[in-house]
């Protein structure tokens, strides 16, 4: 009954006009809208008007919620279900949206710790998802990824990607597979690239990868997703192995879209 009452009222929003002042806002912030087919557009289109329907938005630092807030961050989110079987991020109830860099508040040492340990400095973030808890977006970074993918850094593709790895409860880097040979691959290729990551930090060697995909694996998996999304090219050229489970997994080729749309193309 949930299932048939939930496609019922999904059915009906999907069957409503998109705004003109919704796609205008997209082709305005969204860079990739451009390089999708008419049916992806579509697609993607549909997404969005069920996505902002169904979270809660949350706007913070005494910024308000508009419906290009809304409309930028949903296009960025649902751009990586295009391909993918999939519940609307259904791990996700809210969106606190802050104006920009939030300071996470620094950690109290817990009752049995010891004191005499260092506490964690406060640092700034751009974004955060949590596993039972919202997504937090800072909102000049995520309008600033979202109209300059070539920069490779997409704060609304790296936490929502911890969203798709935290589906099966465990964020360690491995999204929800289909198969077993599916899981071998991705954990033989995934491995690989991690670890000649941390063996190029440690040598102090310039990797294709963002420094910051070498904390875990679930970084790893999210700073990969930026870079699968926004500079193609790039993964292809250094790491095609990764770029294919990646292509893969999202059911989208990022490099064959840009290649053959004429915006927004790599040097």
């Amino acid at each position: 009954m949930f299932n048939w009452l939930t496609k019922r009222r999904r059915k009906k929003i999907t069957e409503k006009p998109f705004p003109d002042s919704w796609e205008e806002i997209i082709q305005q912030n969204v860079a990739h809208y451009c390089m999708l087919e008419d049916d992806e557009r579509s697609h993607l289109q549909d997404l969005i008007q069920v996505f902002i329907s169904e979270k809660t938005w949350e706007g913070a630092g005494g910024l308000e919620i508009t419906d290009e807030i809304q409309v930028t961050i949903s296009a960025q989110a649902c751009l990586l279900l295009l391909g993918l079987e999939h519940n609307f991020y259904q791990n996700v109830e809210s969106i606190i949206v802050y104006p920009s860099t939030v300071i996470s508040p620094q950690r109290q040492p817990g009752f049995f710790e010891n004191t005499i340990t260092p506490v964690e400095p406060e640092q700034p973030i751009l974004g955060q998802a949590f596993r039972r808890g919202p997504v937090i977006i800072v909102w000049d970074a995520a309008l600033r990824s979202g109209r300059h993918p070539e920069g490779g850094h997409n704060v609304i593709y790296h936490e929502f990607a911890h969203k798709l790895d935290m589906l099966d409860h465990t964020p360690d880097g491995t999204p929800p597979l289909h198969s077993s040979d599916e899981y071998r691959d991705w954990v033989q290729i995934c491995s690989h690239e991690y670890l000649r990551l941390r063996h190029d930090i440690e040598k102090g060697k310039k990797s294709f990868l963002n420094n910051y995909a070498g904390t875990n694996e679930a970084e790893f998996f999210a700073v990969a997703t930026e870079q699968f999304f926004d500079q193609p090219r790039v993964m292809l050229n250094h790491a095609p192995d990764l770029y294919r489970v990646l292509q893969e997994y999202y059911r989208q080729d990022p490099d064959e879209r840009i290649s053959r749309k004429n915006c927004g193309r790599q040097k």
